[in-house]
């Protein structure tokens, strides 16, 4: 905590305690009660009782005034007047009166002191208030029902001081006249490649979905309404796939609704949403679930609901989609992530290891203020951190999405509302800072075409860690053959395309080094029919590299990882009792000729010893090593060495 800070909350414990002090040398004349004032007072602050109660505030401080005007030191109804300014938003007033209150005496209504800190906090003045939740905590006796609310007051302060004093780098600026207005926009959510956005609008008191494109300029195209998906009940607070095929989103007092709001997902079926499926159970319930955010895997979704089993109110819960697709039953993510208070509308990023949600059970500035939480690959989620001030104010920051890069945030925020209007939330956007970023990534866009270039949809596409053969991603391309997956950095890749009838595709992705995150992986993958029996293939086949069938330095023994893929190569000849293979060894330039003449050859060898070993007939085998003859890139550098260095197999 900075000096200026320190000093500041000891001048501010100062004047309480002489306040506190001088209070008992105060005459007993020195303020009014309201059964002190005189008949035509006591009738007014009735009045003002009753306006208030009909939350007609303006009038009720219409009356205080005029018996304040009569008797300033009508300590009731100063307090009363404060509590009216506080609840209307009018916080110097309200500052005001309660510290006026509070000079006329320190012990009349101890819980002004307090009610001055919540003042004085939401003005962003956290020193004073820490002084002032202290002062109170220090007369409050043991049994006092506002202890341990005073407390957690107590701390957002103490924390809010020291965010603070320690601001982070922020420059938000609105997304733009084409998605905000001085209506609600809130809940942002991008596909992969950051061209496509769905948020939700709120224009008439009823939630719909609105989208936008940003052009080749980076600009976003005016926001329409999302066609095949909007009712005239509640539609919003959704999640976009990273292909941008597959949308989540919050259906509320629909027909087929277990409660208020369920979960409700929309596949896009030529370039149209349409397909409407009620997630049903185990994800919805009678209870409220809103807010999802899908996994870039498509295996994870997270989600907000008060379902029972929580912390708090609303909390942040994670199901599992089971082999069969479905969706398995949901479990509360638990602490540190969420409160006694509510903890919503997480975002996960798609590198699957940083958390980003609103809350307001943790410490902060406001509210709601925004955190993010981090975990290993499998390990649990750690302590939130507030992602800071000015990010985070005394107004209600919600919803934060970041951009696969990482460094692009969007969020939501009320702070263009003016008192007495409406609410009003729009969409930012910021270059968010360094220590908040989420790990690299970058993604993968392929599309599966036949020899004719004819695209192939229903092809299986598996993306799979190499060090565990854990799978990643597993999914089907569409209408045009295309697929995305995102890939996390840090490890290695595996990749394998199949569909029957066809010989398979296998690829390879190495992302524990440095790499491009601004460019994706582009594939262009052909897939060759297999043969019919009787058919002579000829010289035009062309040969299949086997991208992860991989070797020991300068040896022919298989590494572990290579199984996979040499298993992929026996089911397809198990499949395809007619094909007959011959397996080819190849090797870079480096080293003599005849060396690596000999190597490539007893690799070739390996794979066949391996495949013959599985049951595979010999007669319907044959190898050859080429050695360096047969390069497919230049040698001249390391990249190209590598895609010379393959063993690969061609039908005969």
């Amino acid at each position: 905590m900075s000096l200026s800070i320190t000093h500041l909350l000891r001048l501010s414990t100062l004047v309480v305690l002489f306040f506190a002090l001088s209070a008992g040398t105060l005459p007993a004349q020195g303020f009014v009660t309201k059964d002190q004032l005189d008949k035509r007072s006591q009738k007014q602050y009735e009045q003002a009782e009753s306006y208030a109660r009909s939350l007609q505030r303006d009038q009720a401080k219409g009356e205080l005034d005029a018996i304040l005007a009569k008797t300033p030191t009508a300590i009731d109804a100063i307090l009363f007047r404060g509590e009216l300014f506080y609840d209307l938003g009018q916080l110097p007033a309200a500052e005001a009166d309660f510290s006026a209150a509070l000079a006329l005496s320190a012990t009349y209504h101890p819980p002004v002191l307090y009610k001055l800190g919540l003042a004085e906090f939401r003005q962003e003045k956290y020193g004073p208030a820490v002084a002032h939740y202290e002062a109170y905590l220090a007369q409050a006796p043991a049994a006092d029902r506002r202890r341990e609310r005073v407390a957690r007051y107590l701390i957002e302060a103490r924390t809010a001081a020291e965010l603070k004093a320690a601001p982070v780098p922020f420059d938000p600026q609105p997304l733009g006249p084409q998605i905000n207005t001085k209506g609600k926009e809130y809940l942002p959510s991008f596909t992969a490649d950051g061209r496509y956005l769905i948020y939700t609008v709120n224009y008439t008191g009823q939630e719909d979905l609105y989208f936008s494109q940003r052009n080749d300029q980076g600009e976003w195209t005016p926001g329409a309404p999302v066609p095949g998906v909007n009712t005239p009940q509640d539609e919003g607070a959704e999640s976009i796939s990273a292909d941008g095929k597959l949308l989540f989103f919050t259906g509320c007092y629909r027909s087929d609704s277990y409660g208020g709001c369920d979960l409700y997902y929309s596949e896009q079926q030529d370039g149209r949403w349409g397909n409407i499926h009620h997630a049903a159970e185990p994800l919805n319930t009678p209870y409220y679930e809103s807010q999802p955010t899908l996994a870039a895997n498509g295996q994870y979704l997270y989600f907000t609901s008060n379902r029972p089993g929580g912390l708090g109110g609303n909390d942040i819960w994670r199901c599992a989609r089971r082999p069969d697709g479905r969706w398995g039953k949901p479990d509360n993510v638990g602490a540190p992530i969420n409160t006694a208070g509510d903890d919503e509308s997480p975002f996960l990023h798609p590198d699957g290891q940083t958390l980003y949600f609103m809350s307001n059970g943790h410490p902060g500035l406001g509210s709601y203020d925004l955190f993010v939480a981090r975990r290993t690959a499998d390990g649990p989620w750690g302590q939130p951190k507030n992602l800071g001030y000015p990010i985070n104010t005394a107004a209600s920051e919600g919803a934060l999405v970041v951009s696969l890069d990482g460094q692009t945030a969007y969020y939501t925020t009320d702070q263009n509302t003016q008192p007495g209007e409406p609410l009003d939330l729009d969409i930012y956007q910021f270059s968010l800072y360094e220590a908040a970023r989420p790990q690299p990534v970058t993604y993968v866009h392929g599309r599966v075409l036949d020899t004719a270039d004819r695209p192939l949809a229903g092809t299986q596409v598996t993306v799979s860690q190499e060090t565990d053969n854990q799978a990643l991603a597993s999914l089907t391309t569409d209408a045009t053959g295309e697929f995305l997956v995102v890939l996390p950095a840090g490890q290695n890749y595996r990749l394998e395309a199949t569909k029957t009838g066809f010989l398979f595709y296998s690829d390879r992705f190495e992302l524990t080094g440095e790499f491009p995150r601004e460019e994706p992986y582009e594939l262009a993958i052909g897939l060759q029919a297999v043969p019919t029996a009787g058919i002579t293939v000829g010289d035009q086949a062309t040969p299949i590299v086997l991208r992860n069938v991989r070797f020991a330095t300068g040896s022919a023994e298989l590494l572990p990882a290579s199984i996979p893929e040499l298993d992929q190569l026996v089911l397809l000849l198990q499949t395809y009792p007619q094909l007959r293979i011959r397996i080819n060894g190849h090797t870079d330039n480096v080293g003599e000729a005849a060396a690596n003449q000999a190597l490539s050859e007893a690799r070739a060898r390996s794979v066949y010893t391996y495949l013959t070993a599985k049951g595979i007939a010999a007669a319907r085998l044959r190898y050859q090593g080429f050695g360096e003859s047969r390069p497919l890139a230049d040698n001249t550098t390391e990249e190209g060495r590598a895609r010379n260095r393959r063993t690969e197999f061609e039908v005969e």
